[in-house]
């Protein structure tokens, strides 16, 4: 609904889906708390594995599934902190916990390449034996953990980059794993010990292709700027094509979380009519759009001529 604030002022709330989202805050919970103890063991198998059989590229995938359970476990807080009320000293609650989360999982990632890189070009260069069948059947188990882990996520991947960063990172790993296990098969048959380190180098390449896109993403989050699923010009649009909206100005929209967005802008109107429709366009904003928090002020033309944000180039 719209309630009518000072100096013309109208802002809209649109009604919260508690079941649902405990639904699903619950159904993430049980992932997280499944997907961090899956890899949590695995890793300390894996360091002791690659450390009895002398392979780089299982200590590799170790510090890559290391940088996993650390962004699990970021990842598990970020929804329980974005669940939490707002707050007087936090009116919008915790939602942009989810946004750092993905962002620091993302940076240390690709720390982690560097570091398995700078490893792997000292092993090329001076090639050591590895132990080709522990390698293989460690790593089997390791596409069996990710690929289970990776199924816990695949269920809301789509509304929430949170999700989609541990899915795309579990996925990503079964696949790594499975190279591994490749590079252990090819040593065992030609006895080319330099591939152990040639598929670490493998790994980081696959670490940061699925990882830029992410950090990307997240950082246009934290920097304010319009998700990835909503077209400015569509909204603006939409938002012009009121009946009785002449001009639509200072129009932003941002992401709450990787869950939520919103919106404010500026309507001048001509037809005081208008604001009995303000219901209907946040309903749209929301069904058309996905924007479930949107904020809207209605304006005439002489209050237009007074608005100090109405040019573009003012925030």
């Amino acid at each position: 609904m719209a309630n009518r604030g000072a100096a013309g002022h109208y802002r809209t709330r649109m009604p919260h889906h508690h079941h649902d989202h405990a639904h699903h805050g619950h159904e993430h919970d049980r992932a997280f708390a499944i997907g961090t103890a899956l890899n949590a063991g695995f890793v300390a198998a894996e360091i002791a594995f690659g450390l009895m059989a002398n392979s780089m590229a299982l200590l590799a995938d170790a510090a890559h599934n290391v940088g996993d359970v650390l962004g699990l476990l970021l990842g598990w807080g970020a929804t329980w902190l974005a669940r939490r009320p707002p707050t007087r000293r936090r009116t919008y609650g915790w939602g942009r916990s989810s946004i750092l989360a993905t962002l620091l999982n993302a940076t240390i990632l690709l720390i982690g390449v560097g570091a398995i890189g700078v490893e792997a070009v000292r092993r090329l260069l001076a090639p050591e034996p590895v132990v080709e069948r522990t390698v293989i059947l460690v790593a089997a188990a390791g596409i069996i953990v990710n690929g289970a882990t990776a199924l816990l996520f695949m269920r809301g991947r789509g509304d929430d980059i949170n999700i989609r960063a541990q899915f795309q990172h579990m996925a990503a790993d079964a696949g790594v794993s499975g190279a591994v296990v490749v590079a252990g098969l090819l040593i065992m048959l030609t006895g080319f010990v330099w591939l152990d380190p040639l598929a670490s180098l493998g790994i980081g390449l696959v670490i940061v292709v699925t990882t830029w896109g992410l950090l990307r993403e997240s950082i246009d989050l934290a920097m304010d700027a319009v998700p990835g699923g909503v077209a400015h010009d569509d909204v603006r649009d939409y938002l012009a094509s009121v009946p009785g909206v002449l001009e639509v100005h200072d129009l932003h929209i941002w992401g709450l979380s990787t869950t939520q967005t919103a919106l404010t802008a500026h309507l001048v109107c001509t037809d005081p009519s208008a604001e009995t429709r303000l219901h209907d366009v946040t309903v749209a904003l929301r069904d058309r759009f996905g924007i479930g928090h949107a904020t809207l002020q209605i304006e005439t033309d002489a209050d237009a001529e007074l608005c100090r944000l109405r040019p573009h180039d003012v925030v």
